[in-house]
């Protein structure tokens, strides 16, 4: 028995421009949500605390040191108005370096949210649209959207690899174009000292693998949708 207003695959047509806004949509879930579990991941910077010893290096205690982290957090992640880095003194300049990083993290929260959205209404409402994600290749959405995410940063990650200072230094030019004051000295922003290179190297390490895990999740979850309507 048809239930009235759900479609059959047979009813909708094929859609390529669906397809291709689904691809773009689940790509950009699948770095956000990579992005935002690193940054909230506080245990994993307060593992690097005494692994780098990153407290001697600042001058400070292990608690200080993620007392300090913790305020700059919570400012970049709007959890807080007021910026603070505990007892670790900081410039201006250095705080309108985080106010830019303030944004790219509301950015990144911004695009994980309305992705989650859009994924879930379409989830709910695709049964009774008059069309369907067209297949390329017989492949679906999630198939192209995990392998082209994958193929792009497994890309970026080899090139990281072979120099990642360089690499560093082309992400910030990037990131924050025209702007120079991401290069702190250790004298005028002591926040500096418990936030080394490496750091941010394991940083971006974390946010490729979660994000090949995603990658590969979207493209069983392809395999399995496949199957299932075969």
């Amino acid at each position: 028995m048809k239930i009235p207003g759900i479609k059959t695959k047979e009813e909708q047509k094929p859609s390529r421009l669906l397809a291709i806004a689904l691809i773009v949509v689940i790509m950009l879930f699948i770095l956000s949500t990579a992005i935002r579990l690193v940054i909230i991941c506080r245990p994993f910077y307060y593992a690097h605390i005494s692994a780098l010893a990153l407290d001697e290096r600042a001058g400070i205690t292990v608690d200080e040191a993620k007392q300090a982290y913790g305020e700059m957090l919570d400012y970049c992640l709007g959890y807080n108005g007021e910026f603070r880095t505990g007892v670790l003194h900081w410039s201006e300049a250095g705080k309108a370096h985080f106010d830019d990083c303030k944004f790219l993290f509301s950015l990144d929260h911004g695009i994980m949210l309305a992705t989650d959205v859009l994924l879930l209404a379409y989830i709910l409402v695709m049964k009774l649209l008059p069309v369907r994600p067209a297949h390329f290749r017989g492949k679906g959405p999630a198939f192209w959207g995990g392998v082209s995410l994958m193929a792009v940063f497994v890309a970026i990650a080899a090139f990281a690899a072979t120099g990642f200072d360089r690499f560093f230094v082309i992400f910030h030019s990037v990131l924050f174009p025209g702007k120079t004051n991401w290069i702190f000295d250790w004298d005028d922003d002591a926040i500096i000292r418990i936030l080394p290179e490496v750091y941010f190297r394991n940083c971006g390490i974390a946010i490729v693998a979660l994000l090949i895990i995603g990658c590969v999740a979207a493209i069983l979850l392809d395999r399995y949708l496949r199957r299932k309507e075969k």
